[in-house]
């Protein structure tokens, strides 16, 4: 370029690029604004609902893009027989997952719309995983493409004769990969046994694409619904990446941007995914385009954390990535409760006795099981696991109830049990008329229980001493957890409602999920049995 040297992002541009025009993809430049009105009439399927806006000299309410693929939609013309296939390297401005700030994210992807045949999805999916095999060789790391069938778990949940709302929670469950709150969820909402085997085992149904196609057979799944899996797991074979590909039937439940096959890349040691795409037909003619369309994105802000592709460390060893890649990370809350879940990991086959050692010291790694533990603040455990400095780790729910944190939530671990509760004074009458004043630390719990009801609060923010709200007038209730209920007693309160029953839950981050899956089935079996005596 210039004579002046490429920087990474942009050898991987670059390679990327190529990659795409080889295919026959053409590069598609677009401006950084639109007119505001295309994203508002179609928020509910945005990433991100916050948009920034201004107003044009001509007095056009303007937006900055926070999505490529709306912007190609509505600019691609729908001729019968066409078949558009393009590439760009753009930014889209939107708020980020986890500073939850505005950011600018530059994105390279590519998009093919009209008459989308089989083998133009096949040949789109195949480039997804080759631009993640692209990414992992920069970073001499290992990359892995999940793909799943929404549409298999959606018809399920459908035929289980749900209603819609519990529809929509079941799939967010199936999601998350939360056994335990979807067991729930079903029962109370009476489904049938056997339906509710068939949603627990899709939620659990990830692995090499063999596998998951043997066991949705074995299951009875419609011919029709595996088709387009089969597909892809044979072109994945023909064109020798099969060891590249997984199937995860939870990935992308009750999305509304796709409607077909998607898919989402990981590269070994990035913390999320860093390429995300599917199918959205469906999307194209909510737009008014009667075709096929896919496509995916692939966010290059993330690819930060890339090493030179020699793998070589400062000292010419193994490269800090490739080094922890061969440890299960766990993040364990400080106190009592960490104690006790290190046993229960200690009996799983997870040991490292220097965790419960007198030190100071707060990472302890047992090389044999390569298992690598860490103590931090129980609220943080969360952000570790979230950010990926953790693999897997320990938090309560009411965390996962505040935060919403993008992890798995896989096991319960049925210990560190409490209540998120309602209380008040033991003359309290709620006045409808007027709006509830609620003292609570949980500022998200409390809005989304009342929302549920709907009865509108005013939420009033404490940090300590919540239980005193109420009795100097502060506020008429308060949401806060309990455990015995002796505090609440002692100055003169009592329960009006359980929101929710609070436990400490096993979580895991969902790129390290994809690459350590062996390590924490073995894990979650160890606990499980443990739970189960």
């Amino acid at each position: 370029m210039n004579g002046l040297k490429m920087t990474n992002e942009e050898k991987l541009i670059y390679a990327l690029r190529s990659l795409y025009e080889q295919s026959g993809y053409r590069r598609y430049k677009m401006s950084k604004f639109e007119e505001y009105d295309l994203y508002a009439n179609n928020k509910d399927i945005l990433e991100s609902e916050g948009i920034i806006t201004f107003t044009d000299t001509n007095g056009k309410l303007m937006a900055l893009k926070p999505d490529v693929t709306l912007s190609v939609i509505r600019n691609t013309k729908d001729e019968k027989g066409v078949l558009n296939k393009v590439y760009y390297n753009e930014s889209v401005y939107r708020i980020s997952d986890t500073s939850k700030t505005y950011k600018e994210i530059q994105q390279t992807g590519l998009e093919c719309i009209g008459d989308v045949q089989k083998s133009d999805l096949l040949e789109a999916v195949l480039l997804a995983a080759k631009s993640i095999q692209t990414i992992a060789d920069e970073g001499k790391a290992d990359g892995i493409l999940s793909v799943s069938l929404p549409k298999i778990a959606e018809d399920l949940v459908r035929k289980a004769g749900l209603s819609e709302k519990t529809r929509s929670k079941a799939l967010d469950l199936i999601g998350k990969k939360d056994r335990n709150g979807l067991e729930e969820l079903l029962r109370r909402a009476g489904c049938a046994r056997e339906d509710e085997e068939k949603l627990l085992f899709i939620s659990d149904l990830s692995g090499c694409a063999k596998d998951v196609l043997y066991e949705l057979e074995r299951a009875g799944t419609d011919e029709e619904l595996l088709a387009p899996l089969k597909e892809i797991a044979g072109g994945f074979e023909s064109s020798g990446l099969e060891k590249m590909l997984m199937f995860d039937l939870s990935l992308e439940c009750g999305t509304r941007y796709y409607s077909g096959i998607v898919f989402k890349g990981y590269v070994n040691g990035i913390p999320s995914a860093v390429l995300s795409g599917g199918r959205y037909d469906a999307l194209a003619r909510r737009m008014g385009k009667d075709c096929g369309a896919v496509g995916f994105a692939v966010y290059m802000d993330l690819l930060e954390r890339l090493e030179p592709a020699s793998g070589e460390g400062r000292n010419g060893g193994p490269s800090e990535i490739e080094n922890e890649a061969s440890y299960l990370r766990v993040a364990l809350p400080k106190g009592r409760l960490g104690e006790k879940v290190y046993r229960m990991f200690e009996k799983a086959g997870f040991e490292c006795p220097e965790v419960l050692s007198d030190s100071r010291k707060l990472v302890f790694s047992n090389d044999e099981k390569r298992v690598k533990y860490f103590w931090v603040k129980p609220s943080d455990v969360s952000v570790y696991v979230e950010r990926g400095a953790a693999d897997i780790g320990v938090c309560g729910k009411d965390i996962l109830m505040e935060y919403a944190p993008a992890v798995y939530e896989l096991l319960d671990l049925k210990t560190g049990k409490c209540r998120m509760a309602v209380a008040a004074k033991k003359d309290f009458e709620d006045d409808t008329d007027r709006t509830l004043k609620v003292a609570t630390k949980f500022e998200k719990t409390a809005s989304d229980y009342y929302a549920s009801v709907g009865r509108d609060i005013d939420v009033i923010r404490l940090n300590g001493s919540i239980e005193l709200a109420p009795i100097l007038g502060l506020s008429d209730v308060i949401v806060d957890i309990v455990e015995t209920g002796n505090t609440l007693r002692e100055n003169g309160l009592v329960e009006y409602e359980t929101i929710a029953h609070i436990s400490a839950r096993l979580i895991a981050n969902r790129a390290g999920y994809a690459f350590k899956k062996e390590s924490i089935m073995k894990l979650m079996d160890g606990l499980s049995k443990q739970i189960c005596d």
